[in-house]
């Protein structure tokens, strides 16, 4: 995991508590605009230790095993569980949800076959280079207004759990799919997080607005969740194209369709994103049409990084996005993809033969 971004003195001793005394509800007002004018669509504030629940929660996820091979979870529990702990000297936590809603339907390309779905996020350039600018520009102007304060943000790469977080900010709240949703902006939000020394007034916690709706549950393609509000990511498309290492399991190949980068069916069916605004950034939505499953597998190393750069994708590697598209055209049932899965059979990695081994295998099979 990467280490956060801090402005101003990381690791300093705050400075007296009498230089941080502000007109709280004023400023926070302000604090508002200036997020929607840089493009946020929801603010909210909670205090560090308003998720207490998180910790009991997250060593029940760890120790059930549900992780995976997230290893990184565990090393880092004491402080993903307690965002007090990682930052003692902070007073607030800042909220901020990104839109990144897509602009047509996410699950059309899975009525292509011959083509790879990539996950919406994933469509644009990479969030954490787009979120994490604005936010830090949003701190500066924070510290400006209060020049004795001090802040750090996170986007994701930090031990920080921002969905539990937004909650209490009252920005939304974790769906049965686990995911933050809200009334205002649907399920299609990027998180980010300010912690500041400045002391800010907290927003109400959300509650759940789910009902009796299950759509997101009913959805998944393997069914990764074991009840609502409960994801096991060992079963979860999104983990297994993206973080897995080695061979995806056989049993999950062929609910993988096409899908070659994580996955977007429990976020596309809910409901509330009739409410989801638009993407505030050009640079979220979709660079490319869904891309030929026989052109994605000829890419060498060169070619993949090229077509990639700036993407999420890039980060899981050639040999990892090649297992993929492998299972994908495994699952497409066109014998003309057949010359295209023959190519890797000798490959160097072995999650990429043993890949390609299986997609020829199930491509002989339906002819």
């Amino acid at each position: 995991m990467r280490t956060s971004t801090s402005d101003r003195g990381r690791g300093a001793s705050p400075p007296p508590a009498h230089l941080h005394e502000v007109d709280g509800p004023a400023l926070k007002a302000r604090l508002a605009e200036e997020a929607r004018a840089a493009g946020f669509a929801a603010l909210g504030i909670c205090r560090p230790d308003a998720i207490p629940e998180a910790m009991g929660r997250l060593r029940t996820f760890l120790a059930e095993g549900r992780h995976g091979q997230l290893d990184w979870m565990a090393d880092r529990a004491h402080w993903r569980g307690d965002p007090a702990a990682l930052w003692p000297e902070a007073r607030s936590v800042v909220m901020l949800a990104d839109s990144y809603a897509p602009a047509q339907d996410p699950l059309d390309v899975l009525r292509h076959p011959d083509r790879g779905a990539v996950s919406v996020y994933a469509q644009g350039k990479d969030y954490h280079d787009t979120v994490k600018p604005r936010l830090k520009r949003l701190l500066r102007w924070l510290l400006e207004q209060v020049p004795e304060a001090q802040g750090k943000v996170f986007v994701d790469t930090a031990p920080v759990m921002e969905k539990p977080l937004a909650q209490a900010a009252g920005l939304g709240w974790q769906g049965k799919h686990t995911n933050l949703l809200g009334r205002d902006f649907g399920n299609w939000v990027f998180l980010g997080a300010i912690f500041t020394t400045v002391d800010l007034p907290p927003d109400a916690p959300e509650v759940s607005h789910c009902g009796s709706c299950r759509r997101c549950l009913d959805a998944c393609p393997t069914d990764a969740f074991p009840a609502p509000y409960q994801l096991d990511a060992r079963r979860c498309i999104s983990y297994l194209t993206i973080e897995h290492r080695g061979p995806v399991p056989e049993e999950f190949r062929p609910a993988l369709g096409n899908r070659i980068y994580g996955c977007d069916d429990c976020l596309a069916v809910c409901p509330w994103n009739k409410f989801a605004v638009a993407a505030s950034e050009l640079r979220y939505l979709r660079q490319d049409e869904a891309p030929a499953l026989a052109d994605l597998a000829a890419l060498d190393d060169a070619t993949f990084r090229a077509r990639f750069a700036g993407s999420p994708v890039k980060r899981i590697g050639l040999a990892r996005f090649l297992r993929n598209v492998l299972y994908a055209i495994g699952n497409s049932g066109d014998p003309a993809l057949l010359p295209s899965a023959q190519a890797h059979l000798e490959a160097g990695d072995p999650a990429v033969a043993d890949a390609a081994a299986w997609a020829v295998s199930r491509l002989r099979e339906g002819t």
